[in-house]
């Protein structure tokens, strides 16, 4: 089965669906699934603009309201986890997964699918240790300190891939599990990123809860996005007692949607050939919703996962085999996921703009189709009955304040932050204290002009080859030669193409992009940077094709 993953999409599905048809012309044979690693930014109107946490210069309308409108339908099935910068009242809507539009699938806030037989799972956002420990309490309108939690992991959505016991064969996070850097090609990593140094000097880059579930699931794949830098690694696992050998991770991170970048990449991936050719439902991954639906917190005080410490009753929340059969039962022994996508918002129309359009917190029915099915809880049912108390959205936001700008309770089973660098990532968008102050609260009548175990550096240097086997993009993307840096790379790779430069080289190496402001002085507090490709430009440069 030939997989294709995209990094950072950043709302851009025509440009990645126009990559990806030319990768399909030029390669072996079509496409079969797109995996997103994040930043997808499914916004449907320009109410959901308002609820994307970057500065308002950065808010585009972009190319998603076409695809839900149905002006459009995605050419492949699509499969996205969300990231930091996402249309985030769209996406809580479908806490449990669902369909955004027609053959776009969201995994949810933690989620687990199959597709031809092969397991596919992913958790949305990114790790900030202050909100780790907390309830999912948000709900819109968000405020300027929600609209930036809403999308930090949360605890209990790791506590439950943690009951996992079955094999993962690809699982998809936004940030990157930390530490990964030790096992790929860590000098290249920070020739080329020079500013996340200290952070992986001091090993503190990445996400601790994705190096925890690394870990413990131990999927063939992992692939992540959220630092723009391609990046290959190949981490070991120890083997178990059960297990001969220990199980290998190859990793993929994969930069943003933009010209001259490595945002694509296609690999072949072994599928049973026997499975339907249609997304089907995890049954392991329901049978934990299920066992798990107690647990489910939407406060926004800190709270701890059951453990076996002595004072929980119960804190093994894994799949029995009867429980599994008891959700074939509710699925009527059909797992396949239903093509139930519906509107529930209405869709931009770039001749009637609407510079005010009013915020709700809406409830859609593929969750309440789901969790009735299931008998599991709709979080976003709780949150409202919560608000009506005055328990979420309401006092509790000044504790979500506090606790989102770290000024008071910032505790949890890990001492440091991250994912918001220590250093600067000059291609990350950055929401400093100057843009903050600039923005509006964000509320429901708030109004807004629409613009449009062992390191092994040998084995990671392979990954790294056969992860850059083949080089295909459309003119409008070529790497010039003075773009392009060298870097040798030994041992021979089957994994698939990366989709970039036209240019008949040598397989066995591929280009890392230049940074742009890499010789700005270290120190520099903050960076800014227009985050949006300008296609039109990029193609007269590159002469077309």
């Amino acid at each position: 089965m030939r997989v294709a993953v995209a990094g950072c999409c950043h709302g851009e599905l025509d440009k990645i669906y126009e990559t990806l048809a030319l990768a399909e012309r030029r390669g072996p044979g079509p496409v079969d699934l797109l995996l997103c690693c994040g930043d997808f930014q499914a916004v449907r109107n320009e109410a959901d603009l308002r609820c994307m946490a970057v500065p308002p210069k950065y808010r585009h309308m972009q190319t998603f309201y076409r695809y839900y409108s149905g002006e459009k339908k995605a050419p492949v099935l699509t499969i996205f986890i969300g990231g930091n910068h996402e249309a985030s009242n769209h996406l809580q809507e479908l806490p449990y997964g669902g369909w955004v539009a027609p053959n776009i699938y969201y995994l949810g806030l933690a989620g687990v699918v199959k597709y031809r037989g092969v397991r596919i799972g992913g958790i949305s956002g990114i790790f900030k240790s202050h909100d780790y420990r907390k309830g999912h309490f948000e709900c819109p309108p968000y405020n300027s300190s929600t609209i930036r939690s809403i999308y930090h992991v949360r605890n209990i959505e790791v506590y439950k891939l943690k009951q996992l016991k079955q094999p993962i064969h690809i699982f998809l996070s936004h940030d990157w599990p930390r530490n990964i850097y030790h096992y790929g090609n860590k000098k290249q990593l920070l020739k080329t990123k020079s500013f996340f140094r200290q952070e992986v000097e001091n090993s503190t880059l990445g996400s601790p809860a994705a190096s925890e579930l690394l870990q413990h699931l131990q999927p063939a794949y992992w692939f992540s996005a959220h630092l723009h830098v391609k990046f290959a690694a190949l981490m070991q696992h120890q083997a178990t007692d059960k297990e001969q050998a220990g199980r290998e991770t190859k990793f993929l991170a994969l930069d943003k949607c933009l010209p001259h970048r490595d945002f694509l990449q296609v690999l072949e991936i072994d599928h049973d050939p026997s499975a339907p050719e249609y997304l089907e439902y995890d049954v392991e991954w329901l049978t934990v919703l299920r066992a798990t639906d107690d647990l489910v917190n939407v406060t926004g005080g800190l709270w701890n996962m059951p453990e076996d410490n002595g004072l929980h009753t119960r804190w093994d929340y894994s799949a029995t085999e009867e429980a599994m059969k008891e959700v074939m039962e509710k699925l009527n022994h059909d797992p396949k996921v239903p093509c139930n996508f519906s509107m529930t918002a209405a869709c931009y129309d770039p001749s009637k703009p609407q510079t005010q359009v009013q915020l709700v917190h809406s409830i859609n029915p593929q969750t309440t189709e789901f969790c009735a099915q299931l008998g599991i809880t709709d979080i976003n049912v709780m949150i409202q009955k919560a608000k009506e108390e005055h328990h979420v959205c309401g006092e509790h936001e000044q504790q979500g304040d506090l606790g989102t700008d770290g000024s008071e309770e910032d505790r949890s089973e890990y001492n440091t932050d991250t994912s918001a660098l220590s250093s600067i990532n000059p291609d990350e968008i950055m929401l400093d204290e100057e843009e903050e102050e600039e923005e509006e609260a964000v509320s429901a009548h708030s109004d807004m002009n629409t613009p449009s175990v062992e390191h092994s550096s040998d084995q990671a240097s392979d990954l790294s080859t056969s992860f850059s086997d083949v080089r295909n993009l459309p003119s409008s993307m070529f790497v010039s030669s003075d773009d392009a840096s060298r870097s040798p790379a030994s041992g021979e790779g089957k994994s698939g193409d990366t989709v970039g430069s036209g240019d008949e080289k040598d397989s066995a190496e591929f280009p890392l992009k230049r940074l742009s402001n890499e010789h700005e002085p270290e120190q520099r507090k903050r960076i800014k940077r227009r985050n949006q490709a300008i296609y039109a430009a990029a193609d007269d440069e590159a002469g077309g094709e």
